[in-house]
């Protein structure tokens, strides 16, 4: 079963140094942190801030091909995570053939954005994810999670939604 999410915002991990989207529930309180890089966080915080650049991002451009090629985007999945590593599935339609087509979470974010299209996350990879975090936290992460489970407004600065 898909829960659907919204991006809530991006922010860095102050553990890592690394970029974070966060991703909550709409219809609840489930929150899925993932790490991505600096270029893809930037390809989001453009368009989560509405930045306009001289020439077309990577995203951008996929967004016009699409819609050069009268393809609709129904909805981006988070759809599995294996050894720590998140995938994700863009679920295309044109002339009423629906295709999936493999993709790293952070590019179907940034896709979603600019096509205004649903975010859903596997309830199997909510489930696993709380499961792996619960075992590194055991490990050495109890300070990221408290951390993660407190974020307000104020903490996710210009980037929240």
């Amino acid at each position: 079963m898909e829960v659907e999410m919204k991006i809530r915002g991006l922010m860095m991990d102050p553990v890592m140094q690394t970029p974070i989207v966060i991703l909550k529930d709409v219809n609840g309180n489930a929150v899925l942190p993932i790490w991505v890089g600096i270029y893809e966080a930037n390809a989001i915080a453009l368009e989560i801030e509405k930045v306009s650049t001289p020439r077309p991002m990577t995203h951008d451009l996929i967004k016009t091909l699409l819609h050069g090629l009268e393809t609709q985007v129904h909805k981006v999945v988070v759809s599995e995570l294996k050894d720590d590593t998140f995938y994700a599935l863009i679920w295309l339609e044109r002339d009423g053939e629906v295709i999936t087509v493999d993709s790293r979470p952070s590019d179907a974010l940034a896709l979603a954005l600019r096509l205004d299209c649903p975010i859903y996350v596997e309830e199997a990879v909510l489930k696993s994810s709380k499961m792996a975090s619960a075992i590194s936290d055991r490990v050495n992460n109890d300070e990221l999670k408290r951390w993660l489970e407190n974020l307000n407004d104020e903490d996710l600065g210009r980037y929240k939604m």
